[in-house]
């Protein structure tokens, strides 16, 4: 039998393909200053490279949502591997090849920008169409594979940076470029399943007939809002609100932010059969707001940090725990579900991260404010949460 004809490494594809995606979200914020000082880039104009990854993430959203059924998964599964190398690659070239470097990374930025929105609607669906039990354990160790991808892009950028200088970033690019490259061979190999509800079975209609889904909705809108600013922001924040050093910065801010979201994600996949999925985000969206806090407020730059890493741990549950609550409250959701989800919380990803980015510019530079006024997002989150929770009880 083909080695690769088992469903584990199916899942080791899924994990793999939740790497690519943090590769293509985060590593060109680590680049931000970089950019900022090397092409002449405002604060804004590093914004609107938010606005374009997560509008077109969720443009590809949308459209895959709509055609998904009459797609072949792996070839989707593939195509968005191979996009994300195309990005990184063209990350660090494009930028010295055209007149306009920053039109190379808006480029850039689209290539992995369509590879990731067609990883975050097909990869979540295929860990859950493998055979097995516990699958919102599945779901939740899924999503930590995104964190480690974060951490670890940070980890050996610093040292990277550390042992050959920050100017030979786009060495490292493509460097980062064999993983997604990786991850699209081993989708062509492995054994790939469709979930109940895809073969033409699941409309628009059918997902907003449930009342619960619109609650779900913008409680995943909410969950990405409050992942992306912290993650899309807290090294900028770092360097040049806390003064810091940049490896120092990465270290204690994203890379730690990182480390600690996953490894909520995985304590809770070693609990999920144990303890209600609704309290446990509840009890995340209270640290969330406790997190913003401290980053915005703290009088210590070590304990903004311990800010920025606490929001981590806070924000973990919330993307996976969304789409289990919603595989529990429509099972027959299939593929085009997913894809509702992810349009959802990547117009979180895009709007709440760009807006703080403005809000930022306009405040000169400073981060802290828009941290102060993202404390909104959770509290949003738990009334979105409570009337779920109410929803779930009169099904009883």
């Amino acid at each position: 039998m083909n080695y690769f004809n088992q469903f584990k490494w199916t899942r080791v594809a899924c994990y793999m393909g939740y790497i690519t995606q943090a590769i293509a979200n985060n590593f060109m914020p680590l680049l931000f200053l970089t950019f900022e000082s090397s092409y002449g880039i405002s604060l804004t104009q590093i914004s609107l490279l938010i606005v374009v990854n997560f509008t077109v993430q969720l443009l590809t959203d949308i459209i895959t949502a709509k055609v998904i059924d009459r797609l072949n998964l792996r070839a989707v599964a593939v195509c968005a591997q191979f996009l994300a190398v195309a990005g990184l690659v063209s990350m660090g070239v494009l930028p010295h090849l055209l007149p306009n470097a920053y039109v190379g990374l808006i480029i850039a930025t689209l290539l992995c920008a369509v590879g990731g929105g067609l990883d975050e609607v097909i990869v979540s669906p295929l860990m859950e169409a493998c055979p097995g039990d516990g699958k919102a354990a599945s779901m939740s160790l899924l999503h930590s594979f995104y964190c480690w991808g974060q951490a670890g892009i940070i980890l050996v950028s610093v040292g990277f940076f550390a042992l050959f200088g920050i100017e030979h970033w786009p060495v490292l690019a493509a460097i980062m470029a064999s993983i997604p490259l990786l991850g699209g061979t081993l989708f062509a190999m492995v054994p790939i399943l469709r979930l109940p509800g895809e073969e033409g079975g699941t409309t628009m209609r059918h997902l907003f007939s449930h009342k619960s889904f619109i609650w779900l909705l913008l409680m995943i809108f909410m969950g990405g809002a409050a992942e992306m600013v912290m993650s899309q922001w807290a090294s900028t924040f770092a360097e040049s609100g806390l003064q810091v050093s940049k490896s120092m910065g990465d270290l204690l801010g994203p890379c730690l932010f990182a480390v600690l979201m996953g490894l909520s994600r995985v304590l809770y996949a070693k609990i999920a059969g144990r303890v209600n999925l609704l309290p446990v985000i509840v009890a995340s969206a209270l640290l969330c707001m406790g997190a913003y806090l401290l980053a915005a407020l703290a009088p210590l730059p070590i304990l903004a940090l311990l800010g920025c890493a606490l929001c981590g741990f806070s924000v973990g549950i919330f993307w996976p725990g969304v789409y289990s609550l919603a595989t529990e409250q429509i099972p027959d959701g299939g593929v085009p579900m997913f894809a509702v989800l992810a349009i959802a919380g990547d117009l979180g990803c895009l709007t709440a991260p760009s807006l703080a980015g403005r809000i930022a510019d306009l405040n000169g530079g400073d981060l802290r404010l828009p941290f102060l006024l993202a404390i909104t997002i959770p509290v949003l989150l738990l009334l979105c949460a409570g009337r779920l929770y109410i929803l779930s009880r009169k099904k009883k």
